[in-house]
Protein backbone atom coordinates (compact mmCIF):
# COMPACT_ATOMS: atom_id res chain seq x y z
CA UNK A 1 0.00 0.00 0.00
CA UNK A 2 1.43 3.36 -1.03
CA UNK A 3 1.13 6.44 1.18
CA UNK A 4 -0.19 9.26 -0.95
CA UNK A 5 -2.38 10.37 1.94
CA UNK A 6 0.76 11.57 3.73
CA UNK A 7 1.54 13.82 0.75
CA UNK A 8 -1.83 15.42 1.41
CA UNK A 9 -0.93 15.74 5.09
CA UNK A 10 2.29 17.54 4.08
CA UNK A 11 0.27 20.04 2.03
CA UNK A 12 -1.97 20.71 5.04
CA UNK A 13 1.10 21.12 7.25
CA UNK A 14 2.64 23.77 4.97
CA UNK A 15 -0.64 25.68 4.66
CA UNK A 16 -0.98 25.77 8.45
CA UNK A 17 2.64 26.91 8.78
CA UNK A 18 1.93 29.83 6.44
CA UNK A 19 -1.30 30.61 8.30
CA UNK A 20 0.47 31.01 11.62
CA UNK A 21 3.51 32.75 10.17
CA UNK A 22 1.21 35.47 8.81
CA UNK A 23 -0.64 35.98 12.08
CA UNK A 24 2.52 35.93 14.25
CA UNK A 25 4.20 38.89 12.54
CA UNK A 26 2.36 41.51 14.58
CA UNK A 27 3.69 40.35 17.96
CA UNK A 28 7.28 40.55 16.68
CA UNK A 29 7.02 44.05 15.20
CA UNK A 30 4.97 45.35 18.15
CA UNK A 31 7.72 47.63 19.47
CA UNK A 32 7.84 49.47 16.12
CA UNK A 33 4.05 49.79 16.13
CA UNK A 34 4.06 50.99 19.77
CA UNK A 35 6.27 53.89 18.71
CA UNK A 36 4.52 54.74 15.46
CA UNK A 37 0.95 54.46 16.74
CA UNK A 38 1.60 55.26 20.44
CA UNK A 39 -0.06 52.05 21.66
CA UNK A 40 -0.77 51.10 25.27
CA UNK A 41 -1.19 47.45 26.26
CA UNK A 42 -4.94 47.90 25.92
CA UNK A 43 -4.55 49.40 22.44
CA UNK A 44 -2.55 46.36 21.38
CA UNK A 45 -5.12 44.08 22.97
CA UNK A 46 -7.85 45.83 20.97
CA UNK A 47 -5.94 45.21 17.73
CA UNK A 48 -5.56 41.51 18.56
CA UNK A 49 -9.25 41.38 19.50
CA UNK A 50 -10.19 42.85 16.11
CA UNK A 51 -8.43 39.87 14.52
CA UNK A 52 -9.94 37.38 16.94
CA UNK A 53 -13.54 38.63 16.74
CA UNK A 54 -13.52 38.68 12.95
CA UNK A 55 -11.92 35.23 12.97
CA UNK A 56 -14.59 33.97 15.37
CA UNK A 57 -17.56 35.34 13.42
CA UNK A 58 -16.18 34.11 10.11
CA UNK A 59 -15.68 30.62 11.58
CA UNK A 60 -19.44 30.38 12.02
CA UNK A 61 -19.92 30.60 8.24
CA UNK A 62 -16.69 29.42 6.68
CA UNK A 63 -17.26 25.76 7.50
CA UNK A 64 -20.53 25.81 5.59
CA UNK A 65 -18.78 27.57 2.67
CA UNK A 66 -16.06 24.90 2.56
CA UNK A 67 -18.65 22.13 2.74
CA UNK A 68 -20.31 23.76 -0.29
CA UNK A 69 -17.16 24.54 -2.31
CA UNK A 70 -15.32 21.35 -1.37
CA UNK A 71 -11.90 21.17 0.20
CA UNK A 72 -9.90 21.87 -2.96
CA UNK A 73 -11.50 25.16 -3.95
CA UNK A 74 -12.39 26.18 -0.41
CA UNK A 75 -8.83 25.88 0.85
CA UNK A 76 -7.41 27.64 -2.21
CA UNK A 77 -9.80 30.57 -1.85
CA UNK A 78 -8.99 30.90 1.83
CA UNK A 79 -5.21 30.94 1.36
CA UNK A 80 -5.24 33.44 -1.50
CA UNK A 81 -7.51 35.72 0.52
CA UNK A 82 -5.45 35.68 3.70
CA UNK A 83 -2.20 36.23 1.76
CA UNK A 84 -3.67 39.37 0.19
CA UNK A 85 -4.96 40.51 3.59
CA UNK A 86 -1.52 40.01 5.16
CA UNK A 87 0.16 42.04 2.41
CA UNK A 88 -2.43 44.80 2.85
CA UNK A 89 -0.84 45.69 6.22
CA UNK A 90 1.87 47.41 4.16
CA UNK A 91 -0.53 50.27 3.36
CA UNK A 92 -1.83 50.94 6.90
CA UNK A 93 -1.41 54.52 8.12
CA UNK A 94 -3.54 54.79 11.28
CA UNK A 95 -4.81 52.87 14.30
CA UNK A 96 -8.19 52.42 12.62
CA UNK A 97 -6.50 51.21 9.45
CA UNK A 98 -4.58 48.62 11.44
CA UNK A 99 -7.78 47.37 13.01
CA UNK A 100 -9.35 47.04 9.55
CA UNK A 101 -6.28 45.13 8.29
CA UNK A 102 -6.51 42.72 11.23
CA UNK A 103 -10.23 42.21 10.61
CA UNK A 104 -9.46 41.30 6.99
CA UNK A 105 -6.79 38.84 8.08
CA UNK A 106 -9.06 37.29 10.71
CA UNK A 107 -11.93 36.70 8.29
CA UNK A 108 -9.73 35.12 5.62
CA UNK A 109 -7.54 33.00 7.92
CA UNK A 110 -10.61 31.38 9.48
CA UNK A 111 -10.84 28.87 6.62
CA UNK A 112 -7.62 27.03 7.43
CA UNK A 113 -8.71 24.58 10.10
CA UNK A 114 -12.20 23.73 8.80
CA UNK A 115 -10.64 22.92 5.42
CA UNK A 116 -7.67 21.06 6.91
CA UNK A 117 -9.70 18.90 9.32
CA UNK A 118 -12.26 18.14 6.62
CA UNK A 119 -9.37 17.03 4.37
CA UNK A 120 -8.07 14.76 7.12
CA UNK A 121 -11.53 13.20 7.55
CA UNK A 122 -11.61 12.53 3.78
CA UNK A 123 -8.08 11.13 3.53
CA UNK A 124 -7.49 9.17 6.77
CA UNK A 125 -9.28 6.42 8.71
CA UNK A 126 -10.12 7.19 12.35
CA UNK A 127 -7.10 5.47 13.86
CA UNK A 128 -4.73 7.76 11.92
CA UNK A 129 -6.61 11.04 12.16
CA UNK A 130 -5.14 12.32 15.42
CA UNK A 131 -1.62 11.58 14.16
CA UNK A 132 -2.30 13.30 10.82
CA UNK A 133 -3.92 16.22 12.65
CA UNK A 134 -0.93 16.41 14.99
CA UNK A 135 1.41 16.67 12.00
CA UNK A 136 -0.59 19.38 10.23
CA UNK A 137 -1.16 21.16 13.55
CA UNK A 138 2.60 21.22 14.14
CA UNK A 139 2.61 23.73 11.31
CA UNK A 140 1.31 26.24 13.87
CA UNK A 141 4.55 25.73 15.79
CA UNK A 142 6.80 25.77 12.76
CA UNK A 143 5.19 29.03 11.64
CA UNK A 144 5.73 30.42 15.12
CA UNK A 145 9.37 29.18 15.05
CA UNK A 146 10.16 30.68 11.65
CA UNK A 147 8.57 34.01 12.57
CA UNK A 148 11.00 35.06 15.36
CA UNK A 149 13.95 33.84 13.30
CA UNK A 150 13.20 36.03 10.27
CA UNK A 151 10.64 38.71 11.19
CA UNK A 152 12.87 40.75 13.60
CA UNK A 153 15.67 40.73 11.02
CA UNK A 154 13.39 41.80 8.17
CA UNK A 155 11.84 44.54 10.31
CA UNK A 156 15.25 45.81 11.39
CA UNK A 157 16.64 45.85 7.84
CA UNK A 158 13.62 46.85 5.76
CA UNK A 159 10.92 48.11 8.15
CA UNK A 160 7.75 46.58 9.50
CA UNK A 161 5.69 47.39 6.39
CA UNK A 162 7.94 45.44 4.04
CA UNK A 163 7.97 42.58 6.54
CA UNK A 164 4.19 42.17 6.25
CA UNK A 165 4.45 42.36 2.46
CA UNK A 166 7.17 39.71 2.12
CA UNK A 167 5.68 37.25 4.62
CA UNK A 168 2.20 37.61 3.12
CA UNK A 169 3.39 36.99 -0.45
CA UNK A 170 5.16 33.76 0.54
CA UNK A 171 1.82 31.96 0.88
CA UNK A 172 0.99 32.22 -2.78
CA UNK A 173 3.73 29.70 -3.64
CA UNK A 174 1.74 26.97 -1.88
CA UNK A 175 -1.18 27.40 -4.24
CA UNK A 176 0.61 25.86 -7.23
CA UNK A 177 1.39 22.67 -5.26
CA UNK A 178 -2.19 22.49 -3.96
CA UNK A 179 -3.74 22.52 -7.44
CA UNK A 180 -1.12 20.10 -8.72
CA UNK A 181 -1.38 17.50 -5.96
CA UNK A 182 -4.81 17.71 -4.32
CA UNK A 183 -8.03 15.94 -5.16
CA UNK A 184 -10.45 14.05 -2.95
CA UNK A 185 -9.71 10.30 -2.81
CA UNK A 186 -12.48 9.33 -5.23
CA UNK A 187 -11.03 11.70 -7.87
CA UNK A 188 -7.30 11.23 -7.26
CA UNK A 189 -5.63 9.19 -10.08
CA UNK A 190 -2.40 8.83 -8.07
CA UNK A 191 -4.22 6.85 -5.36
CA UNK A 192 -4.02 3.04 -5.48
CA UNK A 193 -6.92 0.76 -4.65
CA UNK A 194 -5.28 -0.67 -1.52
CA UNK A 195 -4.76 2.77 -0.04
CA UNK A 196 -8.27 3.85 -1.08
CA UNK A 197 -9.71 0.83 0.76
CA UNK A 198 -7.54 1.61 3.80
CA UNK A 199 -8.81 5.22 3.89
CA UNK A 200 -12.40 3.96 3.80
CA UNK A 201 -11.90 1.09 6.26
CA UNK A 202 -14.10 2.50 9.04
CA UNK A 203 -17.30 0.45 8.87
CA UNK A 204 -19.41 3.15 10.53
CA UNK A 205 -18.41 5.66 7.84
CA UNK A 206 -19.57 3.80 4.76
CA UNK A 207 -21.09 6.50 2.53
CA UNK A 208 -24.86 6.41 2.32
CA UNK A 209 -27.29 7.89 -0.15
CA UNK A 210 -27.38 11.65 0.24
CA UNK A 211 -24.07 11.66 2.11
CA UNK A 212 -23.04 14.98 0.57
CA UNK A 213 -26.25 16.78 1.53
CA UNK A 214 -25.69 19.73 3.85
CA UNK A 215 -26.60 19.22 7.51
CA UNK A 216 -28.94 21.92 8.91
CA UNK A 217 -27.05 23.93 11.52
CA UNK A 218 -29.92 23.61 14.00
CA UNK A 219 -29.56 19.83 13.85
CA UNK A 220 -25.77 19.88 14.15
CA UNK A 221 -26.05 22.11 17.25
CA UNK A 222 -28.55 19.79 18.92
CA UNK A 223 -25.94 17.12 19.76
CA UNK A 224 -23.81 16.94 22.90
CA UNK A 225 -20.55 16.08 21.06
CA UNK A 226 -20.87 19.40 19.19
CA UNK A 227 -21.02 21.29 22.47
CA UNK A 228 -18.30 19.21 24.10
CA UNK A 229 -15.98 20.21 21.26
CA UNK A 230 -17.12 23.84 21.26
CA UNK A 231 -16.79 24.33 25.03
CA UNK A 232 -13.42 22.57 25.06
CA UNK A 233 -12.24 25.06 22.44
CA UNK A 234 -13.82 27.99 24.29
CA UNK A 235 -11.89 27.18 27.46
CA UNK A 236 -8.47 26.41 25.94
CA UNK A 237 -7.87 28.21 22.63
CA UNK A 238 -7.25 31.52 24.34
CA UNK A 239 -4.20 30.12 26.11
CA UNK A 240 -2.43 29.41 22.81
CA UNK A 241 -3.31 32.87 21.52
CA UNK A 242 -1.98 34.35 24.78
CA UNK A 243 1.39 32.72 24.08
CA UNK A 244 1.30 33.76 20.43
CA UNK A 245 0.46 37.44 20.93
CA UNK A 246 1.93 38.20 24.36
CA UNK A 247 5.10 36.09 24.75
CA UNK A 248 7.40 38.66 23.07
CA UNK A 249 5.87 41.41 25.22
CA UNK A 250 6.37 39.27 28.35
CA UNK A 251 10.05 38.83 27.50
CA UNK A 252 10.43 42.55 26.86
CA UNK A 253 8.75 43.60 30.10
CA UNK A 254 10.32 40.97 32.36
CA UNK A 255 13.80 40.59 30.89
CA UNK A 256 14.34 43.65 28.70
CA UNK A 257 14.62 41.69 25.44
CA UNK A 258 13.88 43.43 22.13
CA UNK A 259 14.24 43.05 18.36
CA UNK A 260 16.52 40.12 17.41
CA UNK A 261 17.10 39.27 21.10
CA UNK A 262 13.60 37.76 21.08
CA UNK A 263 14.42 35.25 18.35
CA UNK A 264 15.98 32.40 20.34
CA UNK A 265 13.66 32.28 23.40
CA UNK A 266 10.46 32.64 21.34
CA UNK A 267 11.62 30.05 18.79
CA UNK A 268 12.58 27.68 21.64
CA UNK A 269 9.01 27.68 23.00
CA UNK A 270 7.60 26.67 19.63
CA UNK A 271 10.31 24.10 18.93
CA UNK A 272 9.26 22.36 22.15
CA UNK A 273 5.62 22.73 21.12
CA UNK A 274 6.30 21.01 17.77
CA UNK A 275 7.26 17.79 19.52
CA UNK A 276 4.07 17.96 21.57
CA UNK A 277 1.93 18.27 18.47
CA UNK A 278 3.36 15.16 16.79
CA UNK A 279 3.50 13.13 20.02
CA UNK A 280 -0.04 14.22 20.82
CA UNK A 281 -1.29 12.60 17.63
CA UNK A 282 0.87 9.49 18.02
CA UNK A 283 -0.14 8.51 21.57
CA UNK A 284 -3.86 7.78 20.93
CA UNK A 285 -2.89 5.93 17.74
CA UNK A 286 -0.55 3.80 19.88
CA UNK A 287 -3.38 3.10 22.35
CA UNK A 288 -5.72 2.15 19.49
CA UNK A 289 -3.11 -0.22 18.04
CA UNK A 290 -2.95 -1.85 21.47
CA UNK A 291 -6.66 -2.61 21.19
CA UNK A 292 -8.17 0.34 23.03
CA UNK A 293 -11.49 1.72 21.73
CA UNK A 294 -11.03 5.01 19.86
CA UNK A 295 -13.07 7.00 22.39
CA UNK A 296 -11.13 5.71 25.40
CA UNK A 297 -7.77 6.27 23.68
CA UNK A 298 -8.69 9.84 22.76
CA UNK A 299 -10.06 10.79 26.17
CA UNK A 300 -7.16 9.24 28.11
CA UNK A 301 -4.59 11.01 25.95
CA UNK A 302 -6.38 14.34 26.40
CA UNK A 303 -6.37 13.95 30.20
CA UNK A 304 -2.62 13.30 30.12
CA UNK A 305 -2.06 16.44 28.03
CA UNK A 306 -4.32 18.55 30.26
CA UNK A 307 -2.28 17.46 33.28
CA UNK A 308 0.97 18.42 31.55
CA UNK A 309 -0.17 22.05 31.36
CA UNK A 310 -0.52 22.41 35.13
CA UNK A 311 3.15 23.44 35.76
CA UNK A 312 2.49 26.65 33.78
CA UNK A 313 1.03 28.14 36.99
CA UNK A 314 4.67 28.32 38.19
CA UNK A 315 6.10 29.98 35.07
CA UNK A 316 6.26 33.52 36.48
CA UNK A 317 7.68 32.41 39.84
CA UNK A 318 10.40 30.14 38.41
CA UNK A 319 11.20 32.72 35.75
CA UNK A 320 12.29 35.00 38.59
CA UNK A 321 15.29 32.72 39.12
CA UNK A 322 16.19 32.32 35.46
CA UNK A 323 14.43 33.30 32.23
CA UNK A 324 15.03 29.86 30.72
CA UNK A 325 13.01 28.20 33.49
CA UNK A 326 10.03 30.24 32.33
CA UNK A 327 10.77 29.44 28.69
CA UNK A 328 10.95 25.71 29.43
CA UNK A 329 7.66 25.64 31.34
CA UNK A 330 5.82 27.79 28.80
CA UNK A 331 7.24 25.50 26.10
CA UNK A 332 5.85 22.47 27.96
CA UNK A 333 2.46 24.18 28.20
CA UNK A 334 2.52 25.04 24.50
CA UNK A 335 3.49 21.44 23.65
CA UNK A 336 0.65 20.07 25.76
CA UNK A 337 -1.76 22.51 24.12
CA UNK A 338 -0.77 21.28 20.67
CA UNK A 339 -1.17 17.67 21.75
CA UNK A 340 -4.60 18.56 23.15
CA UNK A 341 -5.51 20.42 19.97
CA UNK A 342 -4.60 17.48 17.71
CA UNK A 343 -7.10 15.36 19.61
CA UNK A 344 -9.93 17.78 20.27
CA UNK A 345 -10.26 18.33 16.52
CA UNK A 346 -10.53 14.61 15.87
CA UNK A 347 -13.35 14.23 18.39
CA UNK A 348 -15.53 15.82 15.69
CA UNK A 349 -14.63 13.38 12.91
CA UNK A 350 -14.87 10.53 15.44
CA UNK A 351 -18.44 11.49 16.32
CA UNK A 352 -19.92 12.89 13.10
CA UNK A 353 -20.21 11.90 9.42
CA UNK A 354 -17.82 13.69 7.08
CA UNK A 355 -20.56 15.90 5.64
CA UNK A 356 -20.93 17.70 9.01
CA UNK A 357 -17.25 18.04 9.95
CA UNK A 358 -16.36 21.43 8.44
CA UNK A 359 -19.42 23.20 9.90
CA UNK A 360 -18.86 21.83 13.41
CA UNK A 361 -15.13 22.60 13.26
CA UNK A 362 -16.07 26.13 12.20
CA UNK A 363 -18.57 26.51 15.02
CA UNK A 364 -16.11 25.20 17.60
CA UNK A 365 -13.42 27.44 16.16
CA UNK A 366 -15.71 30.42 16.59
CA UNK A 367 -16.31 29.51 20.22
CA UNK A 368 -12.59 29.03 20.77
CA UNK A 369 -11.83 32.42 19.33
CA UNK A 370 -14.48 34.09 21.48
CA UNK A 371 -12.65 32.59 24.45
CA UNK A 372 -9.44 34.03 23.01
CA UNK A 373 -11.01 37.49 22.81
CA UNK A 374 -11.83 37.29 26.51
CA UNK A 375 -8.25 36.23 27.31
CA UNK A 376 -6.75 39.05 25.21
CA UNK A 377 -8.95 41.72 26.76
CA UNK A 378 -8.25 40.41 30.25
CA UNK A 379 -4.50 40.32 29.61
CA UNK A 380 -4.41 43.87 28.22
CA UNK A 381 -6.41 45.21 31.17
CA UNK A 382 -4.35 43.34 33.78
CA UNK A 383 -1.02 44.42 32.30
CA UNK A 384 -2.01 48.09 32.03
CA UNK A 385 -3.55 48.04 35.52
CA UNK A 386 -0.61 46.45 37.29
CA UNK A 387 1.98 48.33 35.23
CA UNK A 388 0.34 51.54 36.46
CA UNK A 389 0.83 50.26 40.01
CA UNK A 390 4.45 49.36 39.31
CA UNK A 391 3.81 45.59 39.56
CA UNK A 392 3.20 44.28 36.03
CA UNK A 393 4.53 40.89 37.13
CA UNK A 394 1.30 40.41 39.12
CA UNK A 395 -0.65 40.52 35.87
CA UNK A 396 1.52 37.76 34.48
CA UNK A 397 1.09 35.69 37.66
CA UNK A 398 -2.68 35.80 37.16
CA UNK A 399 -2.50 34.96 33.44
CA UNK A 400 -0.19 32.00 33.98
CA UNK A 401 -2.44 30.59 36.70
CA UNK A 402 -5.41 30.80 34.32
CA UNK A 403 -3.32 29.19 31.57
CA UNK A 404 -2.27 26.28 33.75
CA UNK A 405 -5.72 25.39 35.05
CA UNK A 406 -7.81 25.78 31.89
CA UNK A 407 -7.27 22.35 30.31
CA UNK A 408 -8.10 20.15 33.30
CA UNK A 409 -11.31 22.13 33.77
CA UNK A 410 -12.13 21.82 30.06
CA UNK A 411 -11.53 18.06 30.13
CA UNK A 412 -13.94 17.76 33.05
CA UNK A 413 -16.68 19.67 31.23
CA UNK A 414 -16.21 17.60 28.07
CA UNK A 415 -16.39 14.38 30.08
CA UNK A 416 -19.64 15.49 31.74
CA UNK A 417 -21.18 16.26 28.34
CA UNK A 418 -20.03 13.07 26.60
CA UNK A 419 -19.11 10.45 29.24
CA UNK A 420 -19.46 7.51 26.83
CA UNK A 421 -18.76 6.83 23.18
CA UNK A 422 -21.42 8.37 20.98
CA UNK A 423 -21.49 8.14 17.20
CA UNK A 424 -24.02 10.58 15.77
CA UNK A 425 -26.22 9.39 12.93
CA UNK A 426 -27.54 12.23 10.78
Amino acid sequence: MKSYRWTICALLFFATTINYLDRAVISLVKEYLDLEFNWTKTDYANVTVAFQLSYALAMLFVGRLIDWLGTKMGYALSLVSWSVAAMAHYFVGSNFGFILARIGLGVTESGNFPAAIKSVSEWFPKKERAFATGILNSGTNVGAIIAPLIVPYLALQYGWRTTFLVIGAAGLVWLAFWFWLYETPDKQPRLGKAEYDHIHSDLDEVPAAGEQAAVPWQKALSYRPTWAFAIGKLMTDGIWWFYLFWLPDFLKEQYGLSKTQLSLPVATVYIIATFGSVFGGWLPMYFIQKGWPVFKARKTAMLIYASCVLPVVLAQWLGGFNMWYAIGIIGLGAAAHQAWSANIYTTVSDAFPKKAVAFIIGFGGMMGTLGSVAVSKLAGWLFDHYKGLGHIETGYYIMFIISGMAYVLAWGVMHLLVPKVRRVEL
